[in-house]
């Protein structure tokens, strides 16, 4: 160790410093340490802070953590994109031990000439501290100072204003034998990198007709869809040109018939490489001219970055030594046995690692200077990872902003590798995780990685398609779409999810004619009008999201306890605005499901006997819930309840005996004086059994008011008038709460 004081177990540190930790613009990020010191002493601690222009920010005070511990914990909150530096340091907090003294032994009994030391130590302390606090608060010290060597003064009067000082020099304190920590490094990305919502969908799909291609032009038609369901990024597979030499043919055939369009991801033919657009696309401008109409509706083009080639790619014959070549003098083709791709090589970085990345990093900027700021990485743990770290970092050094998601379902400690050698984001084992254990041990996994790795939900991609959405019909589309984009921040899913596409191909995980392979043009609009569409669905959820900033951030994932296994449980809670979301979502698409909550009430914001009002973005119903709460989930209506919780209005004083109250309008008085919060079952909806808990599930009402609004602030006057004013009708009393809906 260095210095007076131990410091040590620092978080957020990335193996042991040798990789910065993650944040984005306005993330709070936690800072914690264990720090403690001998003899009984007073210690304090703080977090020292650098922005990316060097500059050092206000120092943050740490609190200690659990009793006994020794730990210390703080938050602070960077506000710009770039490098950020931190450290812990350690200090001897005179105040707070000379408080901690005097307060004892007053209560103890002892006098000032007990206390003489105690005093004049009092005295010194003030006098070092009257230059640290704000000039606003410097006469509060120095009159502290002047009661407290005042020997005319009762003891309380002496030392009452020191006391009293506790919070002042909590935040301004006086430092003793300060120990700096060990510095660490945190990349700060644009707020895009932690929040987003992304779809797929392949451009020569849209608006192809007759096995003719569709277009940027025709793709562009589409991107309204896409925005008005509320996702704000959009990823194309690759948009180069596609290579004839052993093209693959419809569902992944051997081989091409003469109208195959091959796969996206056979890079390269007598046309370019990877820095080139295929023809039947459009040309560079109207490239362009895409990127822009995407961004005038609210969407940012992600682009494919898959550094593979077809056997008549450019390179090929132009470096034939960033390839592997077989005993036999082939060059070897891309396998995942059982599966071969004799349509792609893989680059080999080793031959010639200066020259490969030099055209690697070439390939990267052109499109960055294009306006790609995002780019989604084809199977990146199939590359060496030196070379990514270098490349990565390399990219950032023109363009900070530029993001890259890496595409690796792989082992867990290589996902975990790739995040922290600077990936923005990655996929996820979320799509295998099908019961409620499993996707809550996965995420409690995901929120212990978070300083390093950002999830990316995804239900569904061009290559795979779960057995769940298989055979599980739109309530399992439902569900995986909850699960997704409500437990993580970012999440995305390939086209065709919308339409419950579900057709495999026998014995695999994949779809059926799937688009890798051919053309698959689809009817969005007479889908929509014949309700045969989720796209309302994914609106609700993504309008969900962005609504309510708890569901911005991964840290703050919680979960909850419920006692059905077929249900999950979880919150998000935003410090920084109340706001807090509840789910409990079923994991079972074909029965309906009961269960009983037991929420973590301080986890949500509230002590543990409070109520309140939560409103069900679902289905419109208001419920008055607490600690331990009912639930009722049936697939065929929704399978999920998505609660955004009301906080309980400060209650209003009444006003002083004999005082009028104000006069009312008409336009005053609310409709509906019931308030919307006693949802009403329906009157055809059997009985639970016995032994079921009671469930909230009601038909749709108005929402519960988060704050006074005009017309409960009438309702409360129309109640105060009753006393003083002659009688009018009654107004309809709200509906009887009966106690199988309500709990």
């Amino acid at each position: 160790m260095t210095g007076r004081f131990p410091i040590e177990d620092v978080s957020p540190v990335v193996s042991c410093g040798r990789y910065p930790a993650k944040a984005v613009v306005d993330e709070p990020v936690p800072v914690s340490a264990r720090a403690y010191r001998e003899g009984h002493d007073a210690l304090g601690c703080n977090v020292v802070w650098a922005g990316p222009d060097g500059e050092p920010r206000p120092f943050t005070r740490m609190r200690p953590g659990e009793p006994g511990q020794d730990r210390w914990h703080a938050t602070i909150c960077p506000d710009a994109v770039g490098s950020w530096t931190f450290s812990v340091e350690a200090f001897q907090d005179p105040y707070l031990t000379w408080q901690n003294a005097v307060t004892k032994k007053v209560a103890a009994g002892q006098g000032p000439e007990d206390l003489a030391n105690d005093l004049a130590e009092g005295a010194r302390v003030l006098a070092a501290a009257r230059s640290l606090v704000p000039a606003a608060d410097r006469p509060r010290v120095a009159d502290a100072l002047t009661a407290l060597v005042d020997t005319d003064l009762p003891l309380a009067q002496r030392v009452g204003p020191a006391l009293a000082l506790a919070d002042l020099l909590w935040e301004h304190p006086v430092r003793e034998l300060v120990t700096a920590g060990d510095a660490y490094s945190i990349w700060v990305d644009r707020k895009r990198a932690l929040y987003s919502a992304w779809y797929e969908f392949f451009p020569r799909s849209e608006g192809a007709v007759g096995g003719r291609s569709g277009t940027f032009a025709t793709a562009t038609e589409r991107l309204p869809g896409v925005a008005a369901m509320g996702f704000d990024v959009l990823y194309l597979p690759p948009i180069h040109p596609i290579g004839r030499i052993n093209r693959k043919g419809r569902n992944n055939a051997l081989t091409a018939g003469p109208t195959d369009v091959g796969s996206p991801w056979a890079i390269g033919a007598a046309e370019g490489g990877h820095d080139t657009i295929h023809p039947d696309l459009g040309t560079p401008a109207d490239f362009r001219a895409f990127i822009q109409a995407a961004a005038a509706q609210g969407l940012e083009v992600a682009m494919d970055l898959a550094l593979q080639c077809a056997p008549d790619h450019p390179w090929v014959t132009e470096h034939p030594e960033w390839f592997t070549t077989r005993a036999d003098g082939s060059i070897a083709y891309a396998e995942n046995p059982p599966k071969k791709y004799q349509d792609i090589y893989p680059v080999n970085f080793d031959n010639d690692p200066e020259g490969i990345r030099a055209e690697v990093l070439r390939v990267v900027l052109h499109w960055v200077g294009e306006g790609i700021r995002i780019f989604r990485v084809d199977n990146p743990h199939t590359k060496p990872f030196d070379f990514w770290h270098w490349l990565i970092a390399e990219v950032k050094t023109v363009d900070e902003d530029v993001l890259f998601l890496a595409e690796a379902f792989t082992r867990p400690a290589i996902m975990h590798g790739l995040g922290k050698i600077g990936f923005t984001q990655s996929y996820t084992y979320f799509t295998w995780r099908t019961t409620a254990a499993q996707m809550r041990e996965y995420c409690e996994e995901l929120i212990e990685a978070a300083d390093y790795m950002r999830p990316n939900f995804w239900p569904n991609t061009p290559d795979i398609l779960h057995e769940s959405l298989q055979h599980g019909g739109p309530p399992m589309f439902k569900i995986r779409a909850v699960l997704a984009a409500l437990l993580s921040p970012s999440w995305g899913l390939y086209a065709g999810y919308e339409l419950f596409e579900h057709v495999a191909r026998p014995g695999a995980e994949e779809y059926l004619d799937n688009e890798k392979y051919e053309l698959r043009p689809r009817d969005w609009a007479a889908a929509e009008a014949q309700g045969r569409s989720l796209a309302p669905f994914l609106t609700t959820l993504n309008r969900v999201r962005r609504d309510n900033p708890a569901l911005h951030q991964l840290r703050n994932l919680r979960f909850h306890e419920i006692d059905n296994p077929a249900l999950l449980c979880w919150s998000k809670h935003d410090p920084e605005t109340g706001n807090t979301v509840i789910v409990i979502c079923s994991f079972d698409p074909r029965e309906v499901q009961w269960g009983n909550t037991t929420l973590d009430m301080p986890a949500l914001g509230f002590d543990w006997h409070e109520r309140f009002t939560v409103y069900d973005e679902l289905t419109g119903t208001s419920y008055d819930w607490g600690q331990r709460n009912a639930v009722r989930l049936d697939p065929y209506l929704q399978p999920a309840h998505v609660l955004t919780v009301r906080r309980p209005t400060p209650p209003v004083a009444p006003p002083p005996a004999g005082a009028e109250p104000a006069d009312l309008t008409v336009a005053d008085v609310p409709d509906d004086l019931s308030g919307g919060t006693a949802p009403v079952a329906p009157a055809t909806e059997p009985s639970p059994p016995a032994t079921a808990p009671s469930a909230p599930t009601a038909a749709p009402g108005p929402p519960a008011s988060v704050a006074a609004t005009p017309a409960t602030l009438a309702s409360r006057a129309a109640a105060r008038a009753a006393a003083t004013r002659p009688s009018r009708s009654a107004p309809t009393a709200p509906a009887p709460k009966d106690d199988r809906w309500t709990s």
